[in-house]
């Protein structure tokens, strides 16, 4: 406090907050944040909610009425988040079921008329560099190589880069390659769900036709020798990941804290597969690291993740509670601060 006799400091401004909103197949996510003077990003509200947007979609070519409904819920519970806080920008971003629902866009502009949300269907490239950016600070600049995976409702990306040009990088990271397979934790429970009976047959065949499919995604076979001989990591970002660790560390509730960029064992990971696999839904649905909305895609998205891991052989990977949000709030931040320029 300043002395009565002298012209102390004035107030601190307080630095400005933005939100990052991203729909996915599976999840709502908004993430309002304000930047540290280092750069960091200050967390000062978040939502995350499961709707299962794309259920059905696979079939039906279409968002369904249920769907939509639990999306709107959630959406509408995030513009009144976002209206307390009155942030100076908003990014909102949807990504696979609203590129391949036919009644996607007429969802999204429902929802611009009636909530003031404007989303942008951004494409495959733009949410794998986006998720690349959201991740830059996990990244070991000593690596060769490494590989970011992230494990959607309906699609599952895969991004190969090196470390230290994306270090060097600025809001465009450079990528040596990128792809996508249009298969993820909700479409699969749609189309292959796990059945009460046989769950470890029907794991390992679920398993093989994944390693098939994600071993075709992207132009990065020569990088399997440098991977294979420990000179690649792999940053794992999705529920699907951040739900193993949380599982394997047998937290009492989630902790972003202790998850977020942990080294977790190839082997300990499997471990806790296997674990998941062996127990009903209404156990796995009692953790509170999955909880009944992610009782039913824990061990598809295990089975996703356990599949890359057989194509891209690693002994760890490191766990990211972060990725597109991150993404879209370091680029509103950095536009931002351009137009005060």
């Amino acid at each position: 406090m300043a002395s009565r006799g002298g012209a102390g400091p004035g107030p601190r401004r307080r630095a400005p907050v933005f939100a990052a909103l991203d729909l996915g197949t599976n999840n709502c996510r908004l993430l309002m944040a304000a930047q540290n003077e280092d750069g960091s990003l200050r967390v000062v509200d978040g939502f995350s909610r499961i709707v299962r947007l794309g259920e059905g979609l696979a079939r039906n070519g279409r968002l369904s009425e249920g769907a939509m409904a639990r999306a709107y819920q959630a959406l509408a519970a995030c513009a009144q988040r976002i209206e307390a806080r009155a942030p100076v920008a908003v990014g909102c971003v949807a990504t696979q079921a609203c590129r391949a629902a036919s009644n996607g866009q007429v969802f999204l502009d429902r929802i611009e008329k009636d909530l003031g949300l404007k989303f942008e269907v951004i494409s495959p490239g733009e949410e794998a560099r986006l998720s690349v950016l959201g991740c830059r600070s996990l990244l070991d600049a000593e690596a060769q190589y490494a590989m970011i995976v992230d494990i959607g409702g309906g699609s599952t990306e895969m991004s190969w880069l090196s470390p230290k040009a994306v270090l060097q990088a600025g809001l465009d990271p450079p990528l040596i390659s990128w792809g996508t397979c249009p298969l993820g934790v909700v479409t699969l429970a749609d189309e292959d769900p796990e059945p009460d009976h046989n769950k470890h047959a029907w794991y390992e065949a679920l398993v093989t036709r994944l390693t098939e499919a994600l071993g075709a995604v992207g132009e990065a076979s020569h990088l399997h020798s440098a991977f294979a001989e420990g000179h690649g990591e792999i940053i794992g970002t999705s529920g699907t990941v951040t739900s193993l660790a949380g599982v394997y560390l047998g937290l009492p509730k989630y902790n972003r804290a202790k998850v977020d960029g942990m080294w977790f064992d190839v082997a300990d990971c499997r471990a806790t597969i296997a674990k998941l696999l062996a127990q009903s839904r209404e156990e796995r649905a009692a953790n509170a690291c999955i909880g009944k909305d992610r009782a039913d895609l824990v061990v598809i998205g295990g089975a996703i993740f356990d599949a890359v891991l057989r194509v891209w052989p690693a002994r760890r990977i490191r766990v990211a509670d972060r990725g597109l949000r991150e993404g879209v709030l370091m680029r509103l931040m950095a536009s931002h601060a351009k137009g005060r320029r």
